[in-house]
């Protein structure tokens, strides 16, 4: 026999409908997420259909000339200022996010760390479009002046200024991975003797391996993934550098193309399906990039017990 009072039991029913709600709320913006991402592989698989059918795939893919007006579609030119302006930046990100974020997590003093952290925080927060017009007034000019080139928009200016644009994400990341590791481990490699320099080098960064690679694949994705900033300093001239490896030349990525020459097309033109299909190629490496971070990060964890 039920024994509460009718207004306990009314509490009762009303918290576990507001429970219902809330779990029938979060996997419906869940499914709506999946489903999202379902659409958008769909809409650019056929929109891009009809550019990988008419010119064939390897055509597009490994051809080494982009050129709309005669109806040339290769995307070896911007493959290959995709992965040059990739690695530069991917290079000058490391080389100051991780000891920017190991010199917070482990080195800096409290009124050093109230400093930096919201500086940081805020820089992370600047539009893209702010970065680029700062790389147009500031290092195309530069650059132009120091290597005295024609034109200071190449694929150094991008790795430059995509390299410097995406260090508080990098930093950020890899600050809250190491922050992650126990303090037990710390404190049993101080007690055993070590300096602190030398438990940062062989106990914090191995602990924290796992949520540090996983940030740099996932800077790989924004990197590759920026537009606008790319889009002023890049000079998005769509053919290969000579020599190969040059970076002072100009060059052209996935992100610079579309948004150049998206608001020009015909729609319908094999010229309009030829750019779904880079953003289907951009879409297809950032997704693999993604997964391959929670893959890695995974094998660490499991192999030596990252954070």
């Amino acid at each position: 026999m039920d024994t509460d009072p009718p207004e306990r039991r009314k509490a009762s029913r009303s918290r576990r409908y507001g429970d219902g709600f809330v779990e029938a709320a979060l996997f419906f913006a869940a499914i709506t997420s999946i489903l999202v991402m379902v659409l958008i592989f769909y809409f650019l698989t056929y929109e891009s259909f009809l550019a990988f059918r008419e010119v064939g795939p390897l055509d597009m893919l490994f051809g080494e000339k982009w050129h709309p007006a005669g109806d040339i579609f290769g995307m070896m030119p911007i493959i290959v200022g995709s992965v040059l302006i990739t690695l530069i930046a991917l290079f000058i990100n490391i080389l100051v996010g991780v000891p920017l974020a190991i010199y917070l997590s482990e080195l800096a003093g409290p009124w050093s760390r109230e400093l930096l952290k919201p500086a940081i925080e805020l820089l992370a927060g600047v539009p893209s479009i702010v970065y680029g017009f700062l790389g147009v007034l500031v290092l195309v000019v530069y650059l132009e002046r120091s290597f005295e080139m024609l034109t200071g928009r190449s694929i150094l200016a991008g790795s430059i200024l995509l390299g410097i644009m995406f260090i508080p994400a990098l930093t950020t990341i890899c600050e809250d991975a190491l922050r992650a590791v126990p303090k037990e481990f710390k404190e049993g490699s101080f007690a055993l003797g070590a300096t602190h320099w030398q438990t940062v080098r062989r106990v914090t960064l191995p602990a924290a391996s796992s949520g540090i690679i996983a940030a740099v694949i996932l800077n790989v994705g924004r990197i590759i993934g920026e537009t606008m900033a790319a889009l002023l300093v890049v000079g998005n001239v769509a053919r290969l550098p000579t020599p190969f490896f040059d970076p002072f030349d100009r060059g052209a990525i996935f992100t610079s193309v579309i948004a150049g020459e998206m608001g020009e097309v015909a729609h319908g033109s094999i010229h309009y399906h030829a750019l779904f299909a880079v953003g289907f190629v951009l879409l297809v490496i950032v997704t693999v990039l993604n997964v391959s971070a929670d893959l890695v990060r995974a094998a660490i964890q499991k192999k030596f017990g990252g954070y």
